[in-house]
């Protein structure tokens, strides 16, 4: 059957892929060292799974709102506000999978021939996300030698009449780079005297070292009613395949969005619910004790890169994953390649989160400590033949 025009033109995602390709060779029987996922390798607290099992036993296993528990909601609104300031209730609050957020965002937002501004390089989904919609991407580049930090100046030149959003990740993926305030003070000025729309992609907030600070836009001066902001639980509380997050925005596009979710997903998995509830609530040392093994893989895997000839790699203050700029004169798609096929080891080729993304490969350090060294020291082999 012949698929539609959209689909024909969005590739296929670019970290699943190579996951999907890892799996593959494992079931082989080969020895595969993965940094390609961007997944915690920790196993969920043991406070949130009981809390899941209990509302299991119980018979909470039916649907629930759509927009998602009332608890759950208050829980979130009441955290974000603490922690961020936005200013938001639970009524600004839809419980949705993370990346489902973001897509039915594009979907209920764009329209064909509208343009989208995003730092470059960016996460793989967000360009697919916008082409789905006929919108256009416009990538504003960020540079290594500025820690891949937005410049306000060129998202302002990138502004056209055609323009109807911007996205921020921050915490980013692919660079690990936190947006310092002054960036996103001058993103704020910028969306308010175009009048544009701003989505911040938050699900990184919580993995934040060496003293950096996690900044809401939506919390800055009359950013609220213009600012869709994402986020949720996979990565702080490694509950990846739990698949449940949010959206915080004004109440009018939380409905709105919402009309999207009851036609699609209708809710989130009823008895995951009130295990996000606890995540948010309960205690929270197993969280603070994942970033601190965070911090010491990635200074392990800093250390490692920088005694490997033909790699650089800048310090990020967030996130789980390193962006090295290598110098051998090869595409970063042939180099992922040449890293699986002779190394071994799985990363992502930085040309799949965008243009700019080229010359560099991300690697996951959400990984073992004897992964790290083994899997630096089979890349460095590979990079050595070259």
């Amino acid at each position: 059957m012949q698929v539609s025009q959209r689909l024909q033109e969005i590739p296929p995602s670019g970290t699943v892929a190579i996951s999907n390709l890892v799996n593959q060779m494992k079931g082989e029987g080969i020895d595969i060292i993965s940094f390609s996922v961007g997944e915690p390798d920790f196993n969920t607290p043991g406070n949130i799974v009981d809390a899941c099992e209990k509302s299991l036993r119980s018979g909470f296993t039916h649907y629930t709102p759509s927009m998602g528990i009332p608890e759950l909601r208050k829980a979130i609104a009441e955290s974000v506000k603490a922690k961020n300031g936005i200013p938001c209730e639970a009524k600004n609050v839809l419980v949705t999978p993370t990346k489902q957020a973001l897509f039915m965002i594009a979907l209920a937002y764009l329209d064909p021939g509208d343009e989208v501004i995003l730092p470059d390089p960016s996460w793989v989904s967000y360009e697919a996300h916008i082409r789905m919609c006929g919108a256009v991407p416009k990538y504003v580049t960020t540079d290594f030698s500025d820690g891949f930090v937005i410049d306000p100046a060129k998202v302002e030149a990138a502004v056209t009449p055609k323009t109807k959003m911007i996205v921020i990740n921050s915490p980013s993926n692919p660079t690990g780079c936190v947006q310092p305030e002054s960036t996103l003070k001058g993103i704020a000025d910028i969306a308010k005297d175009k009048d544009l729309m701003v989505m911040t992609d938050e699900i990184y907030e919580n993995i934040i070292y060496d003293g950096a600070k996690h900044y809401s836009i939506a919390a800055m001066p009359d950013m609220f009613d213009r600012t869709i902001t994402v986020s949720g639980l996979s990565k702080t509380y490694a509950m990846t395949g739990w698949r449940i997050g949010w959206m915080i925005a004004p109440e009018a596009d939380i409905k709105a969005v919402n009309k999207l979710q009851s036609h699609s997903v209708t809710c989130c998995t009823s008895f995951t619910q009130p295990a996000a509830l606890e995540a948010i609530r309960g205690p929270q040392e197993d969280k603070v004790k994942m970033v601190a093994q965070f911090k010491k893989r990635r200074d392990l895997a800093l250390d490692l890169i920088s005694e490997i000839p033909g790699l650089e790699c800048y310090v990020p203050g967030g996130a789980f994953y390193l962006f090295p700029k290598f110098s051998a004169k090869i595409s970063s798609h042939e180099l992922a390649e040449k890293f699986l096929m002779e190394g071994h080891v799985a990363v992502t080729p930085g040309r799949a989160f965008g243009p700019a993304g080229e010359g560099f490969f991300r690697l996951s350090y959400a990984a073992s400590e004897d992964d790290i060294v083994e899997g630096l020291g089979r890349i460095k082999k590979v990079l050595g033949s070259l």
